[in-house]
């Protein structure tokens, strides 16, 4: 349905931003905004029938465009960026016809609307592992173009910063716990161990949030559509590649994991990625990698509905559990983290999977 252009002040905004952008640039229909998605911020996307005088899809026929509202301090110039690096590496990245860093508003080239979260859900197991076949494709590209000093630096500030959204939102706002000293006594060694794997690692452009949401189907080119990369850092290289396989939407048997893993460190390898050239070590690095992402997450989806009133991703918590212990039980240096876990367990909401 089309929006009610009362709907809120940032939409009538937007409305008059793409009503003043000049005919010979873009042409577009406001009567046929539509809201399109939204995300874990506050950046939202609608889509509109419209024209643009140049870039992908200037054809001068009328097709859909994607108006985005991302108020600030949303990293719209940053989005910007991004967009040109991912570009350079041949990533297929959305073409920006138009955008107002100081509002926040952008108009962009649309990619359908079919995530990959979509397809993987539909997809038989061949299907599947052509399309993340496809997908680490893209990923080995966009490495492979990586250079220092350009992005900003995931170190260890950050990753201790991500990381204490697990004790401060899913420990003591969900759970009711007092993060006292046992518990951080728990918690100390199993984030200086993460943290360790982390900043050993080689560096490499990272997307952050490399994930099937992420990512759009884009027919004949093999090339998936990449999307939400504004927050991309410059930090391990194994950040993607598991944030790829262990999602919070979608999961995997491990030998799945494993196949689609090995193929694409064989290719990035080839390509002069610097992964681990022993994939037994990779792999290890992957797992630790991917469970700092994941209490970082726990807390995170926590901070979503308690602060923000975004109740659906408390749905995904026991997969993120899930994640965390197996990964846990495998390392004496995090087994800290699962008797924290195992002391918890009783408290833990009973809430299933979505699919």
């Amino acid at each position: 349905m089309p929006m009610n252009p009362t709907d809120d002040a940032r939409l009538d905004a937007l409305r008059a931003w793409l009503h003043a952008l000049p005919p010979d640039l873009a042409s577009v229909d406001l009567d046929t905004l539509t809201r399109a998605s939204d995300d874990a911020g506050s950046r939202r996307y609608f889509r509109l029938r419209g024209r643009v005088a140049d870039g992908p899809g200037a054809s001068g026929a009328a097709g859909t465009l994607i108006a985005v509202d991302a108020p600030p301090p949303e990293k719209t110039r940053e989005f910007v960026a991004v967009r040109a690096l991912l570009a350079e590496a041949g990533v297929a990245v959305p073409a920006i016809y138009a955008a107002s860093p100081d509002d926040g508003f952008m108009l962009l080239e649309d990619f359908g609307d079919q995530p990959y979260l979509a397809a993987l859900r539909e997809a038989t197991p061949t299907q599947a592992a052509d399309l993340l076949h496809d997908a680490f494709g893209a990923l080995q590209r966009w490495q492979s173009h990586s250079r220092p000093d350009v992005l900003p630096a995931f170190d260890e500030a950050f990753l201790r910063r991500e990381m204490e959204l697990m004790p401060e939102w899913f420990l003591g706002r969900h759970l009711g716990l007092e993060v006292d000293d046992t518990i951080r006594g728990k918690l100390a060694p199993v984030f200086d161990a993460l943290v360790a794997n982390a900043l050993a690692q080689p560096r490499v452009f990272m997307h952050r949030d490399f994930m099937p949401r992420n990512l759009m189907v884009r027919e004949g080119d093999g090339n998936p559509g990449v999307l939400d990369f504004q927050d991309a850092v410059y930090g391990p290289v194994t950040y993607d590649a598991i944030s790829l396989l262990r999602d919070g939407f979608i999961s995997w048997e491990e030998d799945f994991e494993l196949d689609c893993l090995i193929r694409y460190w064989s290719r990035a390898r080839a390509a002069g990625v610097p992964v681990d050239p022993d994939f037994g070590e990779y792999y290890r690095q992957a797992e630790w990698m991917g469970l700092q992402r994941h209490l970082k997450i726990l807390g995170l989806f926590c901070r979503l509905n308690y602060r923000d009133g975004k109740s659906r991703y408390l749905a995904d918590l026991p997969r993120f559990l899930g994640y965390a212990r197996r990964v846990g039980s495998r390392y004496q240096p995090l087994f800290p983290l699962v008797r924290l876990l195992d002391s918890v367990e009783g408290r833990l909401p009973a809430v299933g999977y979505t699919f």
